[in-house]
């Protein structure tokens, strides 16, 4: 599980950062807030 939640994190991450090159800059702020707040090293949903 703790795996899944890593690829999902990182995924969103770099979604969000690719959002912010494109110029949608809020869409990339919350994709990569998700992002953290999913990875296990972040307050994770599923806890």
């Amino acid at each position: 599980m703790d795996t899944l939640l890593w690829i999902i994190a990182v995924v969103l991450v770099i979604a969000g950062i690719v959002a912010i090159v494109r110029k949608e800059l809020l869409w990339g702020i919350v994709l990569i807030v998700v992002g953290l707040l999913v990875g296990p090293g972040g307050v994770s949903i599923f806890n």
